[in-house]
């Protein structure tokens, strides 16, 4: 019998890989909600590792820094992305499944707090720092991969050789993005959820002109 902190035969990750999944969501959380609520500069890695109830030798072993730790929830989101699309009927169309695997991921279930305006600011305010921006990218490019290896599997292509699942995941990826932010910036709150709905359905409809 396989240890049960290793993976077993459905390739699905042990014991081990989950519990450490979860550490990293959770300082990404905690990272995040300090981040939004008090400002970037006020926050300390002792602080996000106390708000994450693990220590600051913790904190190191899975981020180098705030940044880090923050960028790694959009990585974190997308790959629930992937897995939510292979979960989806085999029958489905693609666009459609992509919309419900993105609203899934990307509308809380609650969105009192994300709607708030001082929540949104304070998420635009994160957003613009100069330090996030890279490590941003750096998820960005990781999580892009992850999902064209699921569109690939999900369209029977090759995700390392076709141009098609690579060419979706980054259209997926940049019409998530303009939506976040187009969320983030209208005058009035507009929900995430319709905005991403307009978006899914352009993208499905060939992009035409207005």
């Amino acid at each position: 019998m396989a240890p049960a902190d290793e993976a077993g035969t459905s390739g699905r990750p042990g014991l081990r890989e989950r519990k450490k999944r979860e550490t990293r969501v959770a300082l990404s959380q905690a990272a995040i909600r300090l981040c939004v609520l008090h400002g970037w500069d006020v926050v300390t890695v002792d602080q996000i590792a106390a708000e994450a109830n693990v220590s600051v030798r913790t904190f190191r072993n899975y981020f180098a820094g705030k940044a880090e730790a923050i960028a790694a929830s959009h990585l974190e989101r997308m790959l629930r992305v992937a897995d939510d699309l292979l979960a989806r009927p085999a029958g489905e169309a693609l666009w459609d499944s992509l919309l419900h695997a993105v609203l899934g991921q990307f509308v809380p279930p609650d969105n009192s707090a994300s709607q708030s305006e001082r929540w949104r600011e304070g998420v635009r305010l994160m957003l613009a720092e100069p330090a996030l921006a890279g490590e941003i990218v750096k998820a960005n490019a990781a999580a892009q991969q992850e999902l064209a290896t699921a569109i690939a599997q999900r369209t029977g292509t090759d995700a390392e050789r076709d141009l098609y699942p690579k060419l979706v995941a980054a259209v997926v990826a940049a019409g998530s993005a303009v939506a976040v932010e187009r969320s983030l910036r209208a005058d009035e709150p507009v929900q995430l959820g319709a905005v991403l709905a307009q978006v899914f359905e352009q993208l499905a409809a060939g992009l035409p002109v207005p």
